[in-house]
């Protein structure tokens, strides 16, 4: 019986100390994403840097994250940079791919690593087709009719668009700088076919960006239900990873968290 009341006290010293039990289940959840690796796609008119809002979510997580730097001048080129990313990393593989990023990951995601696709404001072709040929049947987006293109074919966005169109609902000094490191991509890119559709065989995320000014929020409801994805929509611009970036992380779990 006198032992009852040691206990008692060895327990309630332990609670107050913030040893008993806390940490088995803090290191859970980095414990069940050690073998995961989130790999981050980016879009035209940005690089990695775009997916950096939403990395230190991830990585708290106890996930591995790489974002992959598009050349942005071919899809087979983009496809390849995404590849040598998967094919270095020794667990599973969450792609995830943002706008032309969307395209990217189609034609990339078939290795038996990638366990999901998470399209985010994405591009989602079937095979056989380009990318270019995916609005036709919807009104011309504000941002799309204010690309420019110089000397070499390169397409960028002006300044000014990047602000009402691209990220509208970000501070006016943070588009000014996504303006001057944006990527231009090589416009015959939107030409280039895909040969194959990774999201057939892969389970499917998808965020809809409800006030997208650059694929309309129609268009991307309509590539959620031809992959028959888990989708979210998000009231944000193009870019819901920098303008609410915790809840495009939380999809991203949820496709990590799939076993």
């Amino acid at each position: 019986m006198s032992s009852l009341p040691f206990k008692a006290s060895l327990i309630a010293a332990a609670i107050a100390s913030g040893a008993a039990f806390a940490p088995v289940h803090a290191a859970a959840p980095a414990q069940q994403n050690a073998d995961t690796t989130v790999v981050l796609v980016h879009g035209a008119f940005a690089d990695g840097s775009s997916w950096d809002k939403v990395i230190p979510l991830l990585q708290a997580k106890g996930l591995k994250v790489v974002a992959v730097q598009n050349p942005l001048t071919s899809l087979a080129d983009d496809v390849a940079a995404a590849q040598r990313v998967i094919d270095a990393q020794t667990g599973r593989v969450i792609l995830v791919g943002h706008s032309w990023g969307g395209t990217v990951i189609t034609e990339a995601g078939t290795s038996d690593k990638v366990k999901a696709l998470v399209y985010v404001a994405a591009f989602a072709p079937s095979e056989g087709e380009a990318t270019g040929e995916l609005g036709k049947d919807y009104p011309t987006p504000p941002g799309i009719g204010s690309l420019k293109a110089d000397a070499a074919g390169f397409l960028y966005l002006p300044e000014e668009s990047v602000r009402v169109n691209f990220a509208q609902d970000l501070p006016a000094a943070q588009t000014r700088l996504m303006a001057a490191t944006q990527g231009p991509i090589q416009g015959k890119a939107f030409a280039d076919k895909t040969t194959v559709a990774a999201w057939k065989n892969k389970p499917s995320y998808y965020i809809v960006a409800g006030k997208d000014r650059m694929i309309a929020p129609e268009l991307e409801q309509a590539f959620a239900k031809k992959i028959k994805a888990t989708t979210t929509v998000l009231q944000t611009s193009h870019v819901p990873m920098l303008s609410q970036p915790k809840q495009v992380a939380e999809v991203i779990l949820a496709a990590a968290a799939m076993r």
